[in-house]
């Protein structure tokens, strides 16, 4: 091997282990959420929560069964950053899902697993399935259908730390614009309804409309969100943003 190619590589491996040490530092020196070792993180909800899982991937921490959405850019964000916490965490998201189906799937899907912090993002099928799929639900039906999991959430597992994240929706998206009109204003009801679920029971709230309302100023629905309810990876990766900024305040 030739000298300047022996000092070429030398230099990229110096680079390399440089970079190593800086990515090492600011994890090391970054302010981190106080997360309790061994805690369960359980995240619930429909097709934006489930984003392609592999069921069969059931135990915790399985790649697969995390999905392609924000939930996997969560969980490797905190298991990046708390390598020796021995975290566990659960997706157990089900595309089409309404609060009702979380309800008979509830002591599986949430209360076997213990969770020690649940996140749930529940709604826009509650609302979506009334204009195409002949559900009858109301926005009375989804806050107390959402009222009475939270109430049996928090009779099983008194200590649980919940998180809500609000279901959204783009308007002028693919699957919406041409009935955006009837989720104009309707829709905010069910929104409305989650953010007092979450004040009821004391649960940390992710406004992931404002989020969405604030990206479009940058960049169009189709960039974020094509259909207006599935992010794409952009969208998703701004879902998890907003989520760790609640997450991160809630556990200090």
């Amino acid at each position: 091997m030739s000298l300047t190619r022996r000092s070429m590589i030398g230099g990229l491996s110096a680079i390399a282990a440089g970079s190593v040490v800086s990515i090492k530092e600011k994890v090391s020196s970054a302010k981190l959420p106080s997360i309790p070792k061994g805690s369960t993180i359980l995240f619930q909800g429909d097709s934006i929560t489930d984003a392609g899982r592999n069921k069969a991937a059931y135990y915790p921490n399985q790649g697969g069964g995390m999905g392609q959405g924000y939930v996997r850019h969560i969980v490797t964000e905190l298991m990046g950053q708390h390598p020796s916490s021995d975290l566990k965490f659960y997706n157990r998201g089900i595309s089409g899902h309404k609060v009702f189906q979380l309800r008979d799937r509830w002591e599986d899907d949430c209360m076997m697993l213990k969770p020690d912090i649940m996140s749930i993002m529940i709604g826009v099928n509650d609302f979506w399935h009334t204009l195409d799929f002949n559900y009858d639900g109301t926005v009375k039906v989804y806050e107390s259908d959402f009222n009475a999991l939270m109430e049996r959430t928090l009779k099983g597992l008194p200590d649980v730390k919940l998180i809500v994240a609000e279901p959204f929706v783009l308007h002028d998206g693919t699957s919406i614009k041409a009935k955006a009109e009837q989720w104009k204003g309707a829709f905010e009801g069910y929104q409305a309804a989650a953010k007092r679920v979450a004040d009821r029971f004391g649960a940390a709230f992710v406004p992931f409309q404002s989020v969405f309302d604030e990206a479009q100023k940058s960049a169009p629905t189709s960039y974020w969100c094509p259909d207006g309810v599935h992010p794409s990876m952009a969208g998703n990766f701004l879902m998890a943003e907003a989520w760790l900024k609640t997450f991160n305040e809630m556990m200090g």
